[in-house]
């Protein structure tokens, strides 16, 4: 391994470091009460590394959240491309990524929150960034519905744009609920539930 791969791989892992501090900070105390050194304190690195690897405490959030999103938009198309490849149709497909979803959530639920506070703030510098990494997970969800409709296993009135982020919506909103007052359900029975509920509203019948 040359000296240029293992000083990548450093700067990754020292990323990941900072992503995972700061996460579990911004969600207890927010942006504004944040400091880098409680970042770099709780990293376990020098004020200075933050600054070299973002520049800034916006830097650092943004690229926590294209980070974070690119993790869950990823979960979210592995779930569907397996179903497709396992002879899985759209609606096994959406139930699929519900499900990686949840898992997602489950193993993230300080970035959920985190990203989930920040999608109704509208006077951040990182706006643009959130709705181009919200669009990334909607596409994938847009592509399943399209995929459904044009298969005939769902309505050509569907509005696929809006009920892809229904459908993302429901996914947030519900694995949240989920940690935060009804921690005693398993996994299992909350994807259980959003699946009734997605093939009884969304496919229109039963599978």
């Amino acid at each position: 391994m040359d000296s240029s791969s293992t000083g990548e791989e450093r700067r990754r892992a020292t990323r990941h470091k900072l992503y995972d501090a700061a996460v579990t900070l911004l969600a207890e105390q927010g942006f504004s009460a944040t400091t880098v050194d409680q970042i770099a304190e709780r990293a376990g690195v020098a004020k200075g590394t933050v600054y070299y690897n973002f520049r800034s405490k916006a830097g650092l959030f943004e690229a926590l959240l294209r980070h974070g999103v690119g993790l869950l938009t990823a979960a979210l198309r592995e779930a569907a491309e397996r179903t497709g490849a396992a002879g899985g149709g759209p609606v096994a497909a959406l139930d699929a990524m519900i499900r990686a979803g949840l898992v997602f959530i489950e193993r993230y639920p300080a970035f959920t929150q985190l990203y989930v506070a920040e999608l109704w703030r509208t006077n951040r510098a990182w706006r643009e960034t959130l709705g181009v990494v919200r669009q990334e997970v909607v596409a994938v969800v847009e592509g399943a519905l399209g995929a459904g409709v044009a298969a005939g296993e769902l309505s050509e009135e569907i509005d696929v744009p809006l009920t892809a982020a229904a459908l993302v919506g429901m996914v947030l909103v519900a694995a949240l609920d989920w940690q935060a007052f009804q921690p005693g359900r398993s996994l299992d029975e909350v994807h259980g539930a959003l699946s009734l509920l997605l093939r009884g509203r969304v496919a229109g019948r039963p599978a």
